[in-house]
């Protein structure tokens, strides 16, 4: 799952949750696999973070 956002890494975390958590439930743990910058002129202008996300079965 990646999530981006023009703020922070740890609110394009929350992005990324925020999707994953329109179609799955019970997300219980998310590891960050990787995270990265789009600089422009010298400034960030977008984070982003590509997550893990564990979550409970229901079977």
């Amino acid at each position: 799952m990646v999530g981006t956002s023009p703020k922070s890494w740890s609110d394009a975390a929350r992005q990324a949750v925020t999707t994953a958590s329109r179609t799955v439930r019970n997300i219980r743990t998310v590891d960050v696999v990787k995270s990265s910058a789009v600089v422009e002129d010298g400034e960030i202008v977008e984070y982003r973070v590509e997550l893990k996300i564990g979550f409970e079965y229901e079977g």
